[in-house]
């Protein structure tokens, strides 16, 4: 009895554990100036060969999934939650996302309003209406705006090695 009372006691201990290291992690701290860099170091190549996120959607029209890409744009939000996705602002004002590779890096609410130079690849993706209501969570949307995703939406997804700060 006293084995099975230690062992509830450290479950529980580690569950709470887990729990509020949860609650304490969010973005990483800094200001994302220029010349930052998050995930893996972004190439001198991919910062003058960057496209804008037009050409990245007139590229995807024709193929479905790019490997090896460089976009250059506007950061628009960042997850205020871990810093784990973050939406580019397109030519035309529509958003596209971005997830880290791996989830192995994550960004400052600060990259908010900067411009960047992502490398990584991009693709077209049918977005669930759950993933949809997860992201608009995540992005403190109102409950209406969240009630008001019905319907599975086609959108581009870019999984990033490396972000740069740019001017």
């Amino acid at each position: 009895m006293k084995k099975i009372i230690l062992l509830l006691t450290i479950v529980f201990s580690a569950a709470t554990f887990a729990q509020e290291a949860e609650k304490k992690s969010g973005p990483p701290a800094g200001n994302a100036a220029i010349g930052d860099v998050y995930g893996s170091q972004v190439s001198a190549k991919a910062e003058q060969t960057a496209i804008s996120p037009k050409k990245l959607e007139k590229k995807l029209k024709s193929s479905k999934k790019l490997e090896n890409v460089a976009v250059k744009g506007k950061v628009t939000d960042v997850c205020d939650k871990k810093g784990c996705w973050l939406t580019v602002e397109t030519d035309n004002n529509e958003k596209f996302f971005v997830k880290m590779k791996d989830y192995a890096f994550f960004v400052p609410t600060a990259l908010k309003g900067k411009n960047i130079v992502l490398e990584g690849s991009a693709e077209t993706k049918i977005i669930s209406v759950d993933e949809q209501k997860h992201y608009a969570e995540d992005a403190k949307k109102s409950q209406a705006e969240i009630d008001a995703i019905t319907k599975p939406q086609e959108e581009i997804r870019f999984v990033a090695n490396g972000i740069k700060v740019v001017n």
